[in-house]
């Protein structure tokens, strides 16, 4: 498992580094995003992953490997959106910004690792293609979860659908790194 926390750390630095440049390029303008179009922006990346696994062609030409760390950064941001209800600035200083990033990236690692302890690494085993197919269903998962304001019966709620997702992307990652 120790190779697995240092993958995961290593694409996770990937995506955070990506999330604070963005930052200073852009300031938090997510902010004024609805977790709802969040999920509509992961949807739209995660769809754009799958057209490209199934044809073959990828006439946009920004990678897949692209794709799967924005979804990463849009399913911190989304769980940020959620959990952080305190936050009235849509501006956030870019030090409060990476903290939150920080504080959601930690709390995925170590979902990551007690899953990954229950099911015995089994995503090492899986298709890109495969994990693919599961962040799409946690998106319609959400959106169902959404439609009815939140309310689910047995289900998890929506934060523990995005953490899934974003380990999902992830792994994807670490296993297109290895091919």
């Amino acid at each position: 498992m120790s190779n697995t926390n240092t993958e995961y750390t290593n694409v996770i630095n990937v995506c955070r580094d990506i999330f604070s440049k963005k930052t200073k390029d852009y300031g938090t303008a997510w902010r004024i995003l609805r977790p709802s179009s969040l999920t509509d922006q992961l949807f739209i990346k995660a769809n754009r992953i799958r057209t490209i696994q199934e044809t073959g062609e990828n006439k946009v030409g920004e990678n897949i490997e692209d794709e799967f760390i924005a979804i990463v950064n849009y399913c911190i941001m989304a769980i940020i959106q959620l959990r952080e209800e305190g936050l009235e600035d849509l501006e956030l200083p870019k030090e409060q910004a990476q903290e939150l990033y920080n504080k959601y990236a930690t709390e995925a690692f170590e979902l990551m690792q007690r899953k990954n302890h229950d099911y015995g690494e089994a995503w090492r085993d899986m298709r890109v293609g495969s994990l693919t197919d599961l962040i799409l269903q946690k998106i319609f998962r959400v959106k169902q979860i959404e439609d009815n304001k939140g309310k689910t019966i047995m289900s998890e709620g929506i934060d523990a659908n995005y953490f899934d997702m974003l380990n999902y992307a992830v792994f994807a990652l670490i296993l297109m790194e290895s091919e």
